[in-house]
């Protein structure tokens, strides 16, 4: 039997907290019974609430914090006062410890960038980490990256970012090459910012073995799912995903308006509503509510801080798949495969090549 996957929780973060995160890792235990929890937060909001979960309390160990990021706290401040301290920093420091296969946070998204680049480092070759999502498209599902980790990207980095996120792709859809397009506003080669031109230049030649540069790609093709990895920085790529988001959220609305017009259409807006309901979830990317650091020495998980227990369960089992398909070995894996290949030769055989 596969050895148990221990996932640390930030069990204060999010708009409930406690309220949130406890039920979610009880949502998350029933789906994967070979989870194990390691709590931080304060003792007198979260052992009560851990007492109405006995399965999830037997699953736990859990540990007192004095402090709690706020989710308005700015990511200077979350670090001056919360760094060791706080049930943030101490879910991530223990997977830099290896206490911990992963974290998740639902809390201040960019309090919880900077403790985890502070804590963990960025990988090598990896000059900046990027958070990549599950995009539901006409084809399934698609990883966009970075949806918000970083603000502007330049050509090396946007070709990190699509190694990351073609890693991300072969672990969660078992494919052996998935194809990989850059952002733009055209998918004319000549069209588009200089960096972005670049990095399909670098993608071109590189040639990498693991992922298939598919070119450009632009907003109308992430819901068409015409490639599986679609790479952007992350001024663009947030935009795109509350764009997204709000979108979903006018279409039902616009439903509901119609359904309700008149007694016959509320009648069948009755039978119909499960299915509407089906339908915005499908549309909206943070359905799957799970962002996904990349690029760092360890695998970090961010859970949208309004989510319910059932959008905080899946959270924890993106980062559960991430694991246990070796998510990090695959990245490292790819980086080593393009460098190998396109280093340059030590003086010393490049010399006794040229004898030979």
């Amino acid at each position: 039997m596969a050895a148990e996957v221990i996932v640390s929780l930030d069990a204060m973060g999010g708009d409930a907290g406690a309220n949130l995160v406890i039920p979610g890792a009880a949502e998350a235990l029933t789906r994967r019974p070979d989870i194990r929890f390691r709590l931080y937060g304060d003792q007198d909001v979260v052992l009560p609430i851990l007492d109405r979960y006995p399965k999830v309390r037997d699953a736990s160990e859990f540990e007192h914090c004095d402090v709690a990021v706020r989710m308005d706290d700015k990511p200077s401040q979350a670090l001056r006062q919360g760094r060791r301290r706080s049930s943030m920093w101490r879910a991530i420091e223990a997977v830099k410890k290896g206490e911990a296969d992963f974290a998740v946070s639902a809390g201040n998204t960019g309090a919880l960038t900077a403790m985890a680049k502070f804590c963990l480092k960025t990988a090598a070759d990896i000059d900046r980490p990027a958070i990549a999502a599950l995009w539901p498209t006409l084809r399934g599902e698609s990883v966009v990256l970075d949806v918000g980790g970083t603000i502007g990207a330049d050509a090396p980095q946007l070709f990190g970012f699509a190694v990351m996120g073609g890693a991300m792709a072969r672990a969660l859809f078992d494919l052996r090459r998935p194809t990989v397009g850059l952002l733009n506003i055209g998918v004319e080669e000549v069209k588009g910012l200089e960096q972005i031109r670049e990095a399909g230049q670098l993608l071109r030649e590189a040639d990498l073995p693991n992922i298939a540069y598919a070119g450009f790609v632009e907003g109308d093709d992430i819901g068409k799912g015409t490639v599986d990895v679609v790479v952007t920085e992350g001024f663009a790529g947030n935009i795109a995903l509350k764009t997204a988001e709000g979108t979903a959220k006018q279409i039902a609305n616009y439903l509901r308006s119609a359904m309700s017009r008149t007694l016959v259409a509320r009648i069948g807006y009755v039978f119909a509503r499960h299915a509407f309901d089906r339908l915005k979830d499908k549309m909206d990317p943070r359905r799957g509510n799970g962002g996904v650091f990349l690029g760092l020495n360890g695998i970090v998980i961010k859970s949208h801080g309004g989510t319910d227990p059932q959008g905080f369960a899946t959270a924890v089992e993106l980062g559960y798949s991430m694991v246990r398909n070796r998510l990090l070995e695959k990245i490292n894996s790819d980086l080593s495969v393009y460098h190998q290949s396109h280093d340059p030769a030590p003086a010393g055989e490049v010399a006794e090549a040229g004898a030979a």
